[in-house]
């Protein structure tokens, strides 16, 4: 289990455990944390999961495929850096103390 931080635009914190083999996105939903819509429910067939991961963690967290990186090119301001699809990240104890940042918005 992980400790999560998500961090609203507005920058509202919502710190929950998120037990591993789900992903981001499934703690996000299952917590009720607003700014992630998840509308393909975890296919990578969208980008309303978009995140900005803490630069510090950029690199502690498992790389993107290529099926991510297309569909990071339809969300909201990417970072080529620190924009991921919270869908794509699963969690280990290895997240512990992860902290996400939402966009302004989800398209």
């Amino acid at each position: 289990m992980a400790k999560i931080t998500y961090v609203e635009h507005g920058g509202k914190e919502h710190v929950v455990e998120v037990a591993n083999g789900l992903t981001v996105m499934e703690g996000a939903r299952d917590n009720g944390i607003p700014g992630i819509e998840a509308d393909c429910g975890g296919a990578c067939a969208c980008s309303t999961c978009h995140v900005y991961v803490d630069a510090a963690w950029a690199d502690k967290i498992p790389a993107k495929d290529a099926m991510e990186e297309d569909m990071l090119d339809f969300a909201f301001k990417p970072d080529p850096v620190t924009s991921r699809l919270t869908c794509q990240l699963k969690v280990t104890d290895a997240m512990d103390g992860l902290r996400v940042q939402m966009p302004e918005k989800q398209i």
